[in-house]
């Protein structure tokens, strides 16, 4: 078969997710084992692959839902302890504090909290620790979940201190002469290479994720708001992109500067240091607080398992509530930095199998290294520090263990889906792997335009692997070769490809499974993926036109008429926005005035 039919072939496991999970919006739990059968016989039959590759990659996906189902009860657990204890109204009363508009409070706990635990853990744990907070203080389910997931764009190429870069890219270019010859055609090692590839992806991330809060807000408005419009979003958009520059600027000279472990984790931290002091003396500010509605006036697709804490004074100092939260950053940084012990203890209780049922799939897992592990003991250790009884903190262990069941059936059979979509190269055909299939059958239409879809590809990866780490290592070497192949520079194609693998996390399906189950929200994965492919296509889109002007400089060209849609849109958008302003100002002095 052509490479064409191939292509379409490789496309239809993704059609299926997007047919009955997004469009049919069917709920995960049954969407999913459809979508695992038709990536199995797309397998079987048209790529040949051996059933016993197929078992090892399903096995391993089971393996790897577990994980993150453990991840998720960890965050859940930590959640419920500072419920049940009280500790949840402290904190609730500190964001109020802060500023009682919802939006300012979307940006500091998901654009700049998030931020820092996308630094400090990745892999899909800011959005399982921020959905059940924002729920916790006052938001719908799905508004907390959709913020939150917005999010897991501009600071994933630096998760986890830095993995999808040192991990991901690093491991997808080894080996490879050409790779070596163009490091050494600039005078640097491979490493030094590598890190020049993590500073264009934050110049790219900096211009791309400078407008993500702004759009966090709009949505937030557009989707839950009384008046459901846009307007309510752009009041806030001097405070927005303040915020925007607080991240992106420090994160993009740590990146450039230091390296590619701490851009997001100085970016988190450096950002709130200075946007939270703002916030309380109302620099940039807008005018008016803005709030949902009452909660009695919800559509109840916004309404999960979760709900907001009932209101009642604080009794638990600020730094005691918010204790397990900074302890667990703490941890999770130290506890992932190669040049200290601390992880390797952790790793030292390993499950592992090699050669799994005959084939070069191998399992492995550290518990204890998980992120969830050490939620665990931050809520085991709330339980002595909140005094809290055994009854109440047994009401927490309940209500969390329901929720992870409610989640589970998804989970088990999505990321098996994904597993053998990606070990697909493995077969009698000789054909490459089904997204490695479907990347090329892109180059071939693109030609010189590559820079253009070049985060796409990146994306797609993501959304099939749910990892950025995964699709830089599926597609880094792709995309170093197809630039190579059209004469356009590898390393900010290599760049752009993790710059879209980020922006894929938005719409990966086990990220969102797993976001919804710790907003208690199971079942409407497809409507919220509907939303998230809004700032999905913005981040893609952008990226491209930047990546293609960067190549081919400003000029009549297609990146640069790309990109002058979008910021004419937004300055626009600003401009509008500004006058209505002005127009308040103006009958409230004439009103005054009469």
């Amino acid at each position: 078969m052509g490479l064409g039919i191939l292509s379409l072939f490789a496309l239809i496991p993704i059609l299926t997710v997007l047919l009955f999970l997004v469009i049919f919006r069917w709920p995960a739990k049954r969407a999913m084992p459809i979508a695992f059968v038709v990536t199995v016989l797309v397998a079987l039959f048209v790529w040949e692959v051996p059933a016993n590759q197929i078992a090892a990659a399903s096995t391993k996906g089971v393996v790897t839902a577990l994980e993150v189902l453990f991840i998720v009860f960890g965050a859940v657990l930590m959640l419920n302890t500072l419920k049940e204890s009280g500790a949840i109204q402290t904190i609730r009363q500190g964001f109020i504090d802060i500023s009682p508009d919802r939006r300012v409070q979307a940006i500091i706990i998901c654009w700049l909290f998030g931020s820092f635990i996308e630094g400090a853990s990745g892999w899909g744990t800011p959005a399982a620790v921020l959905a059940p907070l924002l729920v916790a203080i006052g938001f719908p389910a799905m508004g907390a979940v959709m913020v939150a997931l917005i999010i897991q764009s501009t600071p994933v190429s630096y998760g986890a201190v830095g993995t999808p870069i040192l991990i991901g890219v690093q491991s997808g270019l080894t080996g490879s002469e050409n790779v070596t010859n163009a490091a050494a055609s600039l005078g640097m090692t491979f490493e030094a290479y590598i890190k020049m590839i993590g500073g264009q992806i934050a110049i790219f991330h900096g211009v791309v994720g400078l407008f993500i809060p702004l759009i966090m807000v709009t949505m937030l408005t557009l989707f839950f708001g009384k008046e459901k419009s846009i307007k309510a979003g752009m009041e806030v958009w001097k405070f927005a992109l303040f915020a925007g520059l607080a991240f992106t600027i420090p994160y993009a000279l740590v990146a450039n500067f230091l390296g590619p472990e701490f851009p997001s984790l100085f970016g988190g931290l450096v950002g709130l240091a200075i946007v939270v002091p703002a916030a309380k003396k109302g620099f940039l500010m807008p005018k008016r607080t803005w709030d949902f509605e009452h909660s009695s006036k919800w559509d109840p697709e916004w309404t999960g398992t979760l709900s907001a804490t009932r209101i009642t004074k604080a009794t638990i100092s600020p730094f005691k509530a918010w204790f397990p939260y900074i302890l667990m950053g703490f941890l999770l940084v130290i506890t992932r930095l190669n040049t200290l012990p601390f992880g390797d203890w952790l790793k030292m209780v390993s499950i592992k199998v090699e050669g799994v049922f005959g084939t070069p799939i191998d399992i492995a897992s550290t518990p204890f290294f998980l992120p969830g592990f050490i939620m665990v003991l931050m809520s085991i250790m709330g339980y002595f520090l909140y005094s809290m009884n055994q009854s109440t903190y047994g009401t927490a262990v309940k209500n969390s263990t329901t929720m992870i069941i409610s989640a589970a059936p998804a989970l088990l059979f999505a990321v098996p889906m994904v597993q053998v979509f990606i070990n697909s190269g493995v077969n009698a055909t000789g054909y490459t792997s089904m997204p490695l299939m479907l990347a090329e059958g892109v180059s071939e239409l693109m030609g010189q335009n590559w820079p253009l879809v070049a985060p796409a590809i990146g994306a797609l990866g993501a959304f099939v692997a749910g990892s950025n780490t995964i699709s830089n290592m599926m597609f880094a070497m792709f995309q170093f070769g197809t630039a190579e192949n059209v004469g356009i520079n590898p390393a900010t194609i290599v760049a752009l490809q993790a710059v879209g693998g980020a922006a894929g996390n938005m719409i990966c399906v086990h990220n969102v499974v797993a976001a919804s189950a710790t907003a208690g929200l199971v079942g409407k994965e497809g409507t919220l993926i509907r939303k998230m492919l809004i700032p999905t296509f913005y981040y893609v889109f952008f990226a491209g036109a930047v990546g293609y002007i960067a190549i081919n400089g400003i000029g009549l060209n297609i990146g640069t008429l790309m990109a002058a849609m979008v910021l004419t849109t937004i300055i626009f958008i600003i401009i509008k926005e500004n006058r209505r302003e002005k127009h308040i100002e103006d009958m409230k002095q004439q009103k005054f005035g009469g």
